[in-house]
């Protein structure tokens, strides 16, 4: 059932046509979005986190982007359309797309064109590690019905995608506070969870006993801080290079804090405290150091991506010496999805924001990059739209 009274063939938004985007070029303007089908949403964005993986996409450096493309996938907004065969969401639902818009989700012909319904990954429910997911920009669609598409993500006035992938927002979550949540809060609550969930009644005891390390405090850090003090973590450790930042870990929840560049005894004083260590920093460096603080058998889980991708320096015999765990997460599955975003709404879990008036996007794009956003910024539409005008 729609609200509309007619199909839309273009959306408009924040356009990037070439690497210069990421320097604050991105264009204003018009762009086709999917060809509609019956299980997909339309969404009128209010808001829409700014994520490095935006600036990373727009420069390109995780390999060549495919222009034109509008990013952002923390998107939060308004159901103006469901295809007739959408369950469980509703025109004027308030709904969440995270980083992920399709997977091969088992179909086969003639929805779409090859057969997939030995997917393992999405069979079991982790569509996340299906090896066709789609990301939310830069990527495409894989249904017959979708002709193959490009998808665009939440710079924009409006976005389009299956339900599969849209999430209702607890009421007791803001807009602005759950857009980051969609991405940011999904992967450092999937790292956190360590591959298998407890079941909902146990989150708030999954880390009960364990020491818990983060590095970065930052938007994916201050999170995880928030996300492993309600998991009962039984002590926390915020992990930065400078001094700044303490006083912010400790209001997170952290019950210490490491300056690394600020402090010449720390792996003495911290060694071999730990349990599980989530490193949030999105460039290449040694973590050796950091495989210190583990105690004998703990793990260490990578979620930062590094602009220009490449590999972690690290002391294989620490390894050998300590049966260290090195491993990395990548958001979350829709039943994670969801999980989180209602673990969130009741424990008050919520990331420090700075909205911004979505006519500012290069310039909010370039003050994210800065990395003095505290600690992350959204953007919101507050314009009424031509399309919302005619309902």
């Amino acid at each position: 059932m729609s609200s509309i009274g007619q199909d839309t063939s273009k959306f408009q938004g924040w356009v990037a046509y070439d690497k210069h985007a990421a320097d604050g070029h991105m264009k204003w303007g018009s762009f086709a979005p999917k060809p509609f089908e019956n299980s997909d949403v339309d969404i009128e964005i209010t808001h829409c986190g700014v994520c490095s993986t935006d600036i990373h996409t727009l420069r390109s450096d995780w390999g060549p982007a495919n222009y034109p493309l509008v990013v952002g996938h923390e998107i939060v907004g308004n159901v103006i359309r469901v295809g007739k065969n959408v369950v469980d969401i509703k025109v004027g639902d308030r709904v969440g797309v995270g980083a992920q818009c399709d997977a091969c989700l088992c179909r086969k012909p003639p929805e779409t064109k090859h057969d997939f319904s030995g997917c393992q990954e999405c069979k079991e429910g982790k569509e996340n590690w299906c090896p066709l997911a789609s990301t939310t920009y830069n990527s495409f669609f894989h249904s017959v019905g979708s002709g193959n598409a490009k998808t665009m993500g939440g710079y924009a006035r409006f976005h389009r995608c299956p339900s599969h992938f849209v999430f209702k927002i607890p009421p007791a979550l803001k807009s602005e506070e759950a857009a980051p949540l969609l991405c940011a809060g999904a992967t450092v609550y999937s790292a956190l969870l360590g591959g298998s969930s407890p079941g909902y009644e146990n989150l708030h005891r999954h880390l009960r006993g364990r020491r818990v390390g983060v590095v970065g405090i930052g938007g994916l850090g201050h999170l995880a801080i928030r996300f492993a003090r309600e998991m009962g973590a039984d002590y926390i450790l915020g992990i930065s290079r400078r001094h700044g930042k303490r006083s912010d870990a400790l209001a997170l929840g952290a019950d210490d804090y490491v300056a690394t560049e600020d402090e010449s005894d720390w792996m003495t004083t911290h060694g071999s405290t730990l349990d599980l260590i989530i490193s949030t920093v999105g460039n290449n460096i040694s973590i050796t150091n950091h495989l210190q603080l583990l105690k004998r058998g703990g793990r260490y889980v990578y979620v930062g991506m590094p602009g220009n991708g490449g590999a972690l320096e690290v002391n294989w015999t620490l390894l050998v010496l300590k049966q260290i765990e090195i491993t990395g997460s990548l958001i979350s599955s829709p039943v994670e999805m969801r999980e989180m975003l209602q673990f969130a709404a009741e424990k008050g879990i919520v990331p420090w924001t700075e909205v911004v008036d979505m006519r500012h996007a290069n310039r909010a794009m370039l003050r994210a990059e800065t990395g003095k956003a505290k600690y992350r910024i959204v953007l919101q539409n507050h314009r009424p739209s031509s399309l919302r005008a005619r309902l």
